[in-house]
């Protein structure tokens, strides 16, 4: 176990609020959304979007629940691999996650925005590794997957679920251990 500073999980929650002020209080968040999410202007050559998707969020409770789950799980994960390693999990898992989330914007036109999928990939890692907590962050994934949907809220659960599954292989393949 690490016992260093956490410095990327403060680093990447103080990014996504700057990303966050810049979008609501400086540029038109719709327009920021479109030109920064994950959406069908990747495949005419927004090849940014599979980066900067991860760091825009549709609402202020969006960036805050994101933001809370993350301090929570990249506090724990980042203590445990260090701050490099867990690092690469976030920003890779994120990445590979975009790219497969791709599939779906070929079925469903839609606006992929937020830190979830990178999310999904630390709890993913974590219900991989610790046996003892893996049936209740299965439980947790699917339940921030489908729960807003069933009241009506818009949510990637396919992200969530592509992103879990990412993080879950990297687990398992003993990446990072």
């Amino acid at each position: 176990m690490n016992t260093g500073k956490l410095r990327f999980t403060a680093a990447i929650i103080a990014l996504n609020c700057v990303v966050y002020f810049l979008e609501y209080f400086v540029y038109n968040p719709y327009e920021f959304g479109i030109i920064f999410g994950l959406n069908e202007l990747f495949f005419a050559g927004a090849y940014w979007q599979i980066i900067t998707s991860m760091f825009i969020h549709g609402s202020f409770m969006h960036i805050l629940m994101n933001m809370i789950v993350l301090y929570q799980f990249g506090m724990l994960l980042e203590s445990y691999l260090g701050w490099i390693k867990f690092g690469i999990l976030y920003i890779f898992g994120g990445i590979i996650t975009g790219f497969l989330s791709l599939f779906y914007l070929f079925i469903q036109n839609v606006n992929l925005v937020g830190a979830s999928g990178a999310i999904s990939v630390l709890l993913g890692f974590l219900a991989c590794i610790d046996k003892f907590n893996r049936k209740g962050l299965i439980i947790v994934i699917l339940l921030v997957s489908f729960a807003p949907l069933l009241m009506g809220i818009s949510v990637a659960w396919y992200a969530h679920l592509i992103g879990f599954g990412v993080g879950y292989l990297a687990g398992f393949l003993r990446v990072f251990r």
